[in-house]
């Protein structure tokens, strides 16, 4: 029960890799406040979720949930940063709006959260974002604007940890490779309209553990660098991606 007494704010965590984290958090004693733009996510209310229907881009709405939220818990031990898009687009046809989706969900929405989230967090605090590998390690065509955000969270929590580390607060990223979400299915529709599976089947091929990670993998990792097990550890970016970015060619070796 290492996250047992504390109050997590993950935001995203309806579905996909934000509901691993959510679920996992529990499983530690952790009480947790959802934020996620979907409707559904006011279903997941209960003794130990406080679940509010926000979309990051808007900060006014963001500071009436966690006023609502800390009213009720009255703080906020740990932030994860899980919320985040990605629409496959060729860079020449990127358009304002698909880069500014990009850019104000995954980078200012980031932000946003983030800000309005250390008005309640004390000394001792753990901020987890999500970053990637895609973007400061690999990238693929249609990538422009989610690996340009994905790299701009990582340097997001190495400035943020240097700057919070006098308040004894600790900083790190998560950098997943695919992960088998809703927005990996997403992003292989986009790939494959006619035959999307091959696309998950060619992701999984290509990574020497054959498989694409699962919600709850990505879960522990954040219980591990939001808990005191990680005491140490600040301004990093950890990969976690079943050694994906790891072969040097796909044709050399033995």
């Amino acid at each position: 029960m290492k996250l047992e007494g504390k109050i997590a704010l993950i935001t995203g965590g309806y579905l996909g890799a934000g509901r691993g984290i959510v679920d996992t958090f529990l499983k530690y004693g952790a009480k947790v406040i959802v934020l996620d733009y979907n409707s559904g996510v006011t279903s997941m209310n209960s003794a130990n979720i406080l679940a509010y229907n926000v979309d990051i881009r808007d900060a006014s709405a963001i500071s009436k949930a966690l006023i609502d939220a800390t009213k009720q818990y009255g703080k906020i031990d740990i932030l994860v940063n899980n919320a985040g898009v990605c629409k496959l687009t060729p860079f020449r046809e990127t358009t304002e709006s698909i880069r500014d989706y990009h850019f104000d969900i995954n980078i200012k929405g980031t932000w946003n959260v983030t800000q309005e989230c250390l008005k309640y967090m004390e000394s001792g605090g753990a901020i987890v974002n999500m970053s990637s590998v895609t973007g400061p390690n690999v990238a693929d065509p249609g990538e422009v604007a989610y690996a340009t955000t994905k790299a701009a969270v990582l340097g997001f929590t190495k400035s943020l940890a240097a700057e919070l580390a006098s308040d004894n607060i600790r900083v790190n990223a998560i950098m997943p490779g695919y992960i088998y979400t809703p927005l990996v299915d997403g992003m292989a529709k986009d790939s494959n309209p006619e035959n999307p599976e091959s696309v998950i089947d060619g992701i999984a091929n290509a990574v020497p553990l054959k498989r694409l990670a699962t919600p709850l993998e990505i879960g522990e990792l954040a219980a591990f660098l939001a808990s005191n097990e990680s005491s140490y550890i600040t301004g990093q970016g950890l990969i976690i991606d079943g050694g994906s970015t790891l072969p040097e060619t796909m044709t050399m070796g033995v």
